[in-house]
């Protein structure tokens, strides 16, 4: 089988102009790629990958499904066919045995599974493929995992060992704002509105839906204290290196060293479990789905709604309230 690499922000930056748009330059490295690759249809993956240019999709997105469906085609071409056009359905149930076999992950099968299927139905509507074999959807039953939030008490260990004034205010915004963190890393001074206690996200980083998000009393302090000793020239309002924001990993491994502090590496949190704790507050402070769903930038409101299965007090005070009625007879009698 073809040996063939995943498309990563490393690979881009060593091999890639640094000159040109971040965009042209992903795509210009992705070109590049699938020609020295040794593929199935590789005139056809080279079009689908303009076309997701053409689209304006993001870097992230084009870097996943050129992963996704270079690694289908060189499994495709592995298996001994060399025509796409003789494909089946079977072809892609094989792919997902492999990539179970391999060991990924459930929720990354599905996600390349689905670039795979996009990339088969461009071909369907360049007629270049008949599309018989995907009338009947091939589904991934993923287990239905609660959002993760962090215990009260574990918050404020988490909070107590916090003391770098730049990483207690992009750790209590995260907590107060939702934001997911690669939003916050990415957060210009433009985006900030101080003296309206808002956050502008103009384009949010999974689904590009804009949003608005507000800052507390305690998270306009540290974002003030934050402010008061930042470099004024930087666009980033959390930044690294030179002017380029902290990157995803940098901002990990801090969460992750605070989490070891506080004696909770343990406990299986994840930075993501700050956005968790801030939906499942707010709805047990009383606000409504469809508000928390606007905050959190969910498409789908059913997305939200696990939230409410999660931490939902008015639930548990109902179950105790009857519970108490039925002990006490009021039903069917005392056990």
């Amino acid at each position: 089988m073809t040996k063939v690499e995943p498309i990563t922000n490393e690979s881009v930056e060593s091999e890639a102009p640094r000159k040109q748009h971040p965009a042209q330059t992903l795509i210009d490295h992705i070109l590049q790629k699938v020609s020295r690759l040794q593929l199935p249809a590789k005139e056809y993956f080279e079009r689908y990958m303009r076309h997701k240019w053409r689209m304006n999709h993001k870097p992230r997105t084009l870097g996943s499904s050129y992963t996704s469906v270079m690694l289908f085609l060189a499994f495709y071409g592995g298996s001994g066919k060399k025509d796409l056009r003789e494909i089946e359905r079977i072809d892609l149930e094989a792919f997902i045995e492999h990539e179970q076999d391999r060991g990924i992950r459930l929720s990354t099968v599905r996600t390349r599974l689905a670039c795979i299927i996009a990339f088969l139905h461009f071909l369907i509507e360049q007629d270049v493929l008949s599309g018989a074999f995907l009338k009947r959807r091939i589904k991934l039953k993923l287990p239905d995992v609660l959002p993760r939030a962090i215990n009260p008490a574990d918050v404020r260990r988490l909070f107590s060992v916090i003391d770098d004034i730049r990483d207690r205010a992009l750790f209590l915004l995260l907590l107060r704002t939702g934001m997911r963190i690669g939003e916050a890393l990415g957060l210009r001074m433009t985006d900030l509105d101080i003296q309206d206690r808002k956050i502008h996200l103009f384009e949010g980083e999974k689904n590009s839906m804009g949003r608005v998000v507000y800052l507390s009393d305690d998270a306009l302090f540290a974002i003030k204290l934050w402010l008061r000793q930042r470099q004024k020239s930087k666009p980033f309002v959390f930044y690294g290196q030179g002017n380029k924001g902290i990157c995803y990993s940098t901002g990990r491994n801090l969460f992750v060293k605070y989490l070891k502090r506080a004696g909770l590496e343990q406990k299986g949190y994840t930075v993501h479990c700050l956005r968790h704790t801030f939906a499942s507050e707010l709805l047990n402070a009383g606000m409504r789905l469809e508000c928390l769903q606007q905050l959190l930038g969910h498409q789908d409101i059913e997305v939200t709604r696990r939230y409410a299965r999660l931490t939902d007090k008015t639930r548990e005070q109902e179950y105790f309230r009857a519970m108490a009625l039925i002990e006490k007879g009021g039903i069917d009698g005392d056990y």
